[in-house]
């Protein structure tokens, strides 16, 4: 029996998108159990159901059937027409369960077809929490945005994916949908150094915007409705847990005990936080302009800033902007900022004593 704490999930699966993108895209034969995991850590699941053609997927019933998988049967049709029947046939038993099971907290809908984009809408609409399950490289870009998380098929937990697989993402790929000019999902590759700026700038929000301390689990859950398909393993880190303390090493943010075990409290560092250094580059930078063409404009100061460290960005001590963090600068008596109706823009000049 559920905890009244627990999220109860009804689980859908597209299945002959989920099946035909890995074995398209990845080179391997779907397997349930990856996604069973992943949402056992999650909640409850209570519902499970999978549409296709199965006569399409002999081996692949088996092994849903051993998974406790409800099997609806999608009458055999001719090409996009058996695909719009499971489509619209999986939509209409997701929107009927959430109007009869008040219980259903979550939504998961395993499927890279942006067809299933207004279901995701409505089932928020309905305030259900939507998790998406996709192949990346058969995932619609237009759908991991739209759920309130997003979980690509081969990054989770027990997924192996062959070398070849992992490094041929320049080679043509077979279609996996009828849509053939619909954008992909394209994953930038990121560093330590933008995840830091992410977590950073989303955790001074937070402090902006929030009442008491900052949580760990709360800063994870805003990073993930930022942006649905973050995940710290991505970054080489096996837990949220880890990646605050390597960022607590590398003097970013400061870890105290929370109210709960295992989720401190999140916080910048009181001292040693590497500001007084972007202080003092503002300052050196302004200094050096000021003394040539006179006080120079905001509007270009950031460039500059960079010219002398190409690493520079104020997100990285958590201010939502340049102007935000020249206004610290000013409120500490550095530099003065001072409003320009000829330009259009701030004067930024050192402050002086006596002014």
């Amino acid at each position: 029996m559920a905890t009244p704490e627990e999220e109860r999930i009804a689980l859908f699966l597209d299945y002959e998108n989920l099946a035909i993108g890995a074995r398209d895209n990845l080179g391997v034969t779907f397997d349930l159990k990856p996604i069973a995991d992943a949402l056992a850590e999650r909640g409850r699941v209570v519902v499970r159901r999978a549409y296709g053609d199965w006569s399409m997927f002999d081996e692949d019933r088996r092994m849903l059937t051993r998974n406790h998988v409800e099997l609806i049967e999608i009458p055999q049709r001719m090409g996009a027409s058996r695909k719009n029947a499971a489509d619209i046939k999986m939509a209409v038993d997701a929107l009927e369960m959430a109007f009869e099971r008040d219980y259903l907290t979550t939504f998961v809908l395993g499927t890279g077809d942006s067809d299933f984009t207004p279901l995701v809408h409505k089932l928020r609409e309905l305030n259900r929490r939507v998790i998406g399950v996709g192949i990346k490289d058969s995932t619609s870009a237009l759908l991991p945005p739209a759920c309130d998380e997003f979980l690509f098929y081969e990054r989770l937990e027990g997924v192996d994916v062959p070398e070849r697989a992992r490094s041929s993402s320049e080679r043509p790929r077979r279609r996996t949908s009828d849509k053939p000019d619909e954008p992909k999902v394209e994953i930038e590759a990121k560093g330590l150094d933008d995840l830091e700026k992410l977590v950073t700038q989303t955790l001074s929000g937070l402090q902006r915007t929030g009442q008491g301390a900052v949580l760990a689990s709360s800063l994870k859950r805003a990073l993930i409705r930022k942006d649905p398909t973050f995940s710290e393993a991505d970054f080489g880190f096996r837990a949220f847990g880890e990646l605050l303390r390597h960022m607590e090493q590398r003097k970013v943010v400061e870890l105290s005990e929370g109210s709960a075990k295992g989720d401190p409290v999140v916080d910048f560092r009181s001292e040693d936080s590497g500001e007084d250094e972007a202080f003092s580059l503002l300052l050196s930078v302004v200094a050096g302009l000021e003394t040539g063409d006179g006080p120079p404009a905001l509007s270009g100061l950031k460039n500059q800033l960079r010219k002398q460290d190409p690493k520079f960005t104020e997100k990285r001590y958590g201010f939502g902007g340049f102007l935000q963090f020249c206004k610290a600068a000013q409120a500490r008596g550095l530099i003065e900022l001072e409003w320009s109706e000829e330009t259009d823009d701030y004067l930024v000049r050192v402050a002086l004593p006596d002014r």
